[in-house]
Order: C-alpha cells, then structure tokens, then sequence
C-alpha cells in the first residue's frame, strides 16, 4: 500500500495529469451528451422517414423535422460548452513517480522521522508537525494529520534544537529520553530544509542509542565493582605485611595466623582474576557458535567426582537423576559446558545446609516448554535467558537444586549480575567472586541455550540450563 501523504506537505511534487479526450475529424469532442444528442437526431430522422410519404406535403413534417434538427444541434453545442470548461478546469494533482518513492523510502525506515514547520519565532504553538513516518508515528502514538509539534515531543531540548535549525538555520543534535517502561534514550538531530511559501521547515530525526548507553553504564560498574573487589584483600594484603614488619615481627603465633588470612586472600585475588579473564574470553566469542557436541551425563559425573571432596567437608552430598542414553548437546564446548557445571554445583554446596543434598537431574530430548517448566510448588519462577527457537526444536536439560535458604522474589531478576551479591550473605561464609551465574549466563547464551531459576526463601533454589541438540544422524 503506498503511503498517505499530508494535505500541506511540502515534501510531494505533483504532476498536471490532463485526461485525453477522443476527437473526431471534424474537431468535435465525443463526450455523453454530444453521443446522446446523435442518437436523438438519428431518432428524429428514423421518424421522419417513416412518416414523409404520408405527410410529405404536410406541416407536420416539417415541424417534426425542424424539432428534431434543433434539439439535436442545442445538445451537441450545450456537449461543446460543457467539454470546454472541463478543459479548462486545472488537473487535480497527483503524486509523481520520484515522490512516492521517497514516501516509501521514508516509511521503511527503522528511525523516526519528522518534517516540522514554522513561521513566527514567538509563536511556539505555530510549531507544526507537517509529516512523521512510521517508525516516528509508533514512538509518539501520532496519525500522519498535521498538529503542534509539543502534542508529540514536550522535551525542552529538543524543542530548542528545532527552534535552532528552523529560525537560526544551525544543525543542532541533543539527547532525548522518551521514559516509560522501556526508559529509551534517543540522540535527537535537527536540520534546516528549503522554505516553500514563506513557512521554514526543519528535519528532526532521532536514532536509537538505548544500548550504547546502557553499555556504557554497564562498563562503569563492571570497573568499579572490579575495583572495589580487587581493593578489599589488596588492603588485607597491605595492613598484615605492615604488621609483620612491625610489633608482630617475632610474634610466632600472630605471623601464622596472618599468613594464613593473606593466603586466603591472595587466593581470592587470583580467583577473581580469572573468573574476570574467562568472563572476557567469553563474552569476545559469545557471538560465535561452538563447535562439537558434549554428552551432559558424562559430564555431570566428570564434575561432581572433582567437588566431591568439597562437599564431603561440609556433609553434602550429590544426588544425579540421568538416563542411561546419552544426552548429547550439540553444537557444544564441552570444557564450557564443564564450568557451567561447576560454577552451578559450587555454588549449590554453598548454600546447602550441613546433612542434606544436591540434586543434579539430566533431561534428554525434551521440548523448550518442558525444559524451563517450573518443577516446585510455590516458589517463584523466572527466566533469565530466553533463546531465539524454532518451534520443533528440541532440548537437553540440566537442573541442579538444593536445600538452602533460597532466594527472595525480587533479587531474582539481578542474579546473573556481575559482582551481584544477594543482602545478607557473608563473604567470609560463602567465599566467591560474584562472577559465577555471570559466566553460566554467557556460556549459555553463546550456545544458543536457555536459563530459569526457581526459588522461595526457606524452600531451596534451582537452576535449570537448556542447550539445543540435533539428532545423532544430522551433521553437526
């Protein structure tokens, strides 16, 4: 469908278009009446030759006759009159080639849009939105009629850049926040445009930046949250060498204790350096799809035989529910698919009460909906990664749930939050990074693969990650 154009938009070229009309060689134009007004007179010469023998000599035939002759020559002339003035009557105008394609152009465009005129520089309501095209109309919730431009856009800066492009002839750009749910952020431009009938005219156009910023500010925290971690055992590291060096220096029982403290330490810096690298490394590929296949089964007992000893400490212990088949996800990393494990059953032991278990549940060939399908009654379920899927595709799953505190509704959205750390808990309890559900999270995303939680304070908390698979026939 073309588009609609505005009634006063000066953006449409028009073209006279002059309907042909059929000439006959005498010059006389065949419009209906002058068809009509010859049939008349064929009539009337029908009926006087019918009727000339009779009355050949009569009056009446020559007053049927001088009738009929000077109805039909008053019908041709009032045809003639009538064909004339229509010529005359300008052609109604119509959109050229050249201008319904830039219509078209401009409708299918992904940012919005905006042609504004003005008049008066005092006259803010003479500010008037003349066209928008689709993308403009959708973010403003405007029709394509003319009006003000502030029933659309009421941002101060904005307005002013306009204001600027119209009246000062200036190209000008700000940001714009539209707000709302979505909070969008826009960088607005203003351009000058050549005035047609004494009206100025401007160019607003608005891309899409949301992202860029929100990356931005996400990059602040990621350096400020990683500075804040890497501070805190630097500090321990300083305050406990100092002391060493000073009053505790022959101090045999203060200097192993804080040898051991600044072991600790050192650790969690050299854990965090790393989880930082992988995290890296993780998010320079996640764009790129993993190659080969990796059987979650075998996988799942390749890792809990590492954590075994960590869980033997605090008197947790493993419960796998797998098929005997294998359960392959493919395409996949296997040794990705290792950390994902890990990080999920580390942190499982974690927050599991001493006497009590993990369970670690594989699913094969399963549909996305049984997959991220809640499994506890009463607890509050979320997805916190969503794959792009066809619908017959299929799915290997892993859940691993506990027994432990669980997790309040609202902290759920910010798990997978770098550094991001639930109220309450205790680093020196809970020893981690704050990277781990951050790593799941990009590792499953590169495998095209989706992840939900499911938790209630005092019921436990359940990760469950579903990754893609293909038939063992079908080539990776």
């Amino acid at each position: 469908m073309q588009p609609e154009p505005f009634a006063e938009s000066p953006l449409m070229a028009v073209e006279p278009v002059e309907a042909p009309l059929r000439q006959t060689p005498a010059g006389v134009a065949w419009t209906p009446l002058a068809v009509t007004a010859a049939a008349l007179a064929a009539l009337l010469a029908l009926v006087v030759g019918h009727t000339a023998e009779p009355i050949a000599a009569g009056v009446a035939g020559a007053i049927v006759l001088a009738v009929g002759v000077g109805l039909s020559l008053w019908l041709l002339d009032r045809a003639r009159a009538t064909q004339a003035v229509a010529s005359a009557r300008p052609a109604e105008p119509t959109p050229s080639g050249a201008a319904v394609a830039s219509f078209a152009v401009l409708e299918a465009l992904e940012d919005p849009v905006l042609v504004v005129s003005g008049e008066e520089p005092d006259d803010i309501a003479g500010r008037r939105l003349i066209y928008a095209n689709a993308a403009a109309r959708e973010l403003f919730r405007t029709s394509r009629e003319a009006g003000p431009l502030v029933t659309a856009v009421r941002d101060p800066k904005v307005l002013d850049t306009v204001d600027e492009a119209l009246f000062g002839g200036v190209s000008g750009e700000t940001s714009y926040a539209a707000g709302g749910v979505q909070d969008r952020v826009w960088k607005a431009r203003a351009r000058p445009l050549e005035g047609i009938g004494g009206r100025r005219l401007a160019l607003l156009t608005l891309r899409d930046e949301t992202e860029l910023r929100r990356s931005e500010r996400t990059r602040a925290d990621f350096l400020a949250n990683a500075s804040h971690e890497l501070r805190t055992p630097l500090a321990s590291l300083t305050g406990f060498i100092e002391t060493l060096r000073g009053h505790a220096r022959d101090d045999v029982a203060a200097r192993d204790r804080f040898l051991a403290i600044m072991h600790d330490q050192a650790d969690r810096m050299a854990r965090l350096i790393d989880d930082l690298m992988s995290l890296s490394r993780i998010e320079l590929n996640e764009h790129i799809p993993p190659q080969g296949r990796a059987d979650l089964r075998l996988t799942v007992k390749d890792v809990i035989d590492a954590l075994e000893p960590m869980a033997d400490e605090k008197s947790v212990r493993f419960e796998i529910r797998a098929p005997e088949a294998p359960t392959l996800a493919r395409p996949a990393d296997r040794d990705q698919m290792v950390q994902v494990i890990q990080n999920l059953a580390e942190n499982a032991v974690k927050y599991a009460p001493a006497g009590s278990s993990v369970l670690i549940e594989v699913l094969g060939d399963v549909s996305a909906e049984v997959a991220m399908a809640p499994r506890q009654l009463g607890a509050a379920h979320l997805s916190l990664l969503t794959p792009d899927h066809a619908a017959d595709q299929r799915y290997v799953a892993l859940r691993v749930a506990d027994a432990g505190p669980g997790i309040a509704r609202e902290h759920l959205p910010r798990l997978t939050e770098r550094f991001y750390r639930v109220e309450g808990q205790k680093a020196s309890e809970r020893p981690g990074t704050g990277l781990g559900l951050a790593i799941v999270k990009h590792i499953v995303n590169r495998h095209r693969g989706g992840l939900t939680v499911e938790s209630a304070p005092g019921a436990g908390t359940a990760f469950s990650v579903y990754l893609p698979t293909v038939p063992e026939n079908c080539p990776p």
